[in-house]
C-alpha cells in the first residue's frame, strides 16, 4: 500500500517594497537629512575659517623667516592692497614706491588667492594707514614709516559666527587661537582704521 505524503503548497511573496513602506522609508530619509544638513554646513564653515586662518599664519611665518634669511624688509598686504578678503601677499619691495602694497616692480614671494564666500576678516594694526605687516631684517615687525616703530595687531577670521584669531606681538610671534576655548584670544575691535591695536 502505497503511502500518500501531504503536500504543501508554498505561496510565493512579491519581492521589494510596497508604496506605503517606500513612502515611510522616504519620510525618514528626509527628516535625517534636515537634522544633518545644518550640522555639516556649520562644520564646513568651521573649516573653511581654520584654513583660511591657517593660511595666513603660514603667510606671517613666511614673510618673517624670508626677512631674516634675505636680510631685508618683507611685507605682508592683500593682494588688492585694501582686503584681507581677497587675498594676500608676500613680497619684497623693490620698487622703491614707499608703500606697503605689491604692484609692478616688487618681488613676489608668495600669493594666496582662495575666496570664501561671506568670510569677514577684521583686523586691529598699531599703523592704519595700510593693511599690511612688514618684518626688518631681524625677524621683527616694523612699521611703513620707521624701523624703529613696531607694527603689530589682531586679524579676525569670522563666517557666520565660527571665529578664529591670528596675532603678532611686539616682537613679531604670531600665533592662531580659538575666541571659544581661550580668554586672551578675544578680537578686540572691528577694523583697521578705526580701533587702537592689540597688545596681546
Amino acid at each position: 500500500m502505497q503511502a500518500h505524503g501531504s503536500l504543501h503548497r508554498r505561496h510565493a511573496h512579491p519581492a521589494g517594497f510596497t508604496l506605503p513602506e517606500l513612502l515611510i522609508v522616504l519620510c525618514i530619509i528626509g527628516i535625517l537629512l534636515a537634522a544633518g544638513v545644518p550640522s555639516f554646513r556649520a562644520y564646513l564653515q568651521t573649516q573653511q575659517v581654520i584654513t583660511a586662518s591657517s593660511q595666513f599664519l603660514f603667510a606671517l611665518n613666511l614673510a618673517r623667516s624670508e626677512a631674516i634669511q634675505r636680510g631685508a624688509r618683507v611685507d605682508l598686504a592683500p593682494r588688492d592692497g585694501l582686503r584681507w578678503e581677497n587675498g594676500w601677499v608676500v613680497f619684497l619691495n623693490k620698487n622703491g614706491d614707499g608703500r606697503p602694497q605689491f604692484d609692478a616692480g616688487d618681488e613676489l614671494i608668495y600669493s594666496y588667492d582662495d575666496r570664501i564666500p561671506g568670510l569677514q576678516v577684521a583686523t586691529t594694526l598699531s599703523d592704519k594707514s595700510y593693511p599690511y605687516i612688514a618684518y626688518n631684517g631681524n625677524g621683527r615687525p616694523r612699521s611703513n614709516l620707521s624701523v624703529l616703530t613696531s607694527q603689530w595687531g589682531s586679524w579676525q577670521f569670522s563666517l557666520n559666527g565660527k571665529e578664529r584669531v591670528v596675532r603678532v606681538t611686539l616682537a613679531g610671534r604670531a600665533r592662531l587661537c580659538n575666541p571659544a576655548d581661550d580668554a586672551s584670544c578675544r578680537f578686540r575691535g572691528a577694523s583697521s582704521s578705526n580701533n587702537a591695536p592689540d597688545n596681546h
